[in-house]
C-alpha cells in the first residue's frame, strides 16, 4: 500500500496516518473501501500491531475512516466540513512554513521553485 520513511522524525503512526489521510483525500481509496486488517498492515510494514491500531484509532476520531465490528475498517464519506478543516490546517501549515522561509531570506522565486517542483513529484524533494 505504501512505504514508510525510517529517516523521518515522526512517529511512524503519525506516518501511517498521513499516508492514508492522502489516499482518501485523493480519492485512491474511496468512500467504503474496506482497508486492510490490522494484522495484514502490520505484517506487511514489518511493525507492531499496536502501532497501525493506534493510526487507525486516530483516523477513526478524526472521520476519515469508520470501523464495522467483526468486518473492519472502512474509508469514510468525506464531508466538505472535513476538507475545508484539512484544507485550513494546511493552510497554517504553509503560512508557518513560508514565514520561516522570510526569515531565512529565502528568495520567493526560490519558494516558488520548491512548491512547483513538490507539486509535479508528488511531495518527493525537489532538490
Amino acid at each position: 500500500m505504501f512505504q514508510l520513511d525510517y529517516s523521518d522524525a515522526r512517529p511512524l503512526y503519525e506516518q501511517i496516518k498521513e499516508r492514508i489521510k492522502t489516499l482518501i483525500i485523493r480519492g485512491v481509496l474511496v468512500s467504503n473501501q474496506q482497508l486492510p486488517s490490522v494484522r495484514e498492515m502490520a505484517s506487511n510494514l514489518t511493525l507492531n500491531p499496536n502501532t497501525i491500531q493506534k493510526a487507525y484509532r486516530d483516523l477513526e476520531a478524526e472521520g476519515y475512516i469508520y470501523s464495522v465490528r467483526g468486518k473492519g475498517n472502512f474509508a469514510a464519506v468525506l464531508s466538505p466540513a472535513l476538507k475545508g478543516e484539512e484544507q485550513m490546517q494546511l493552510k497554517k501549515q504553509l503560512m508557518e512554513t513560508l514565514t520561516a522561509m522570510q526569515n531565512l531570506g529565502v528568495p520567493l522565486e526560490k519558494a516558488l521553485q520548491w512548491v512547483k517542483a513538490a507539486y509535479e513529484t508528488e511531495g518527493s524533494d525537489p532538490e
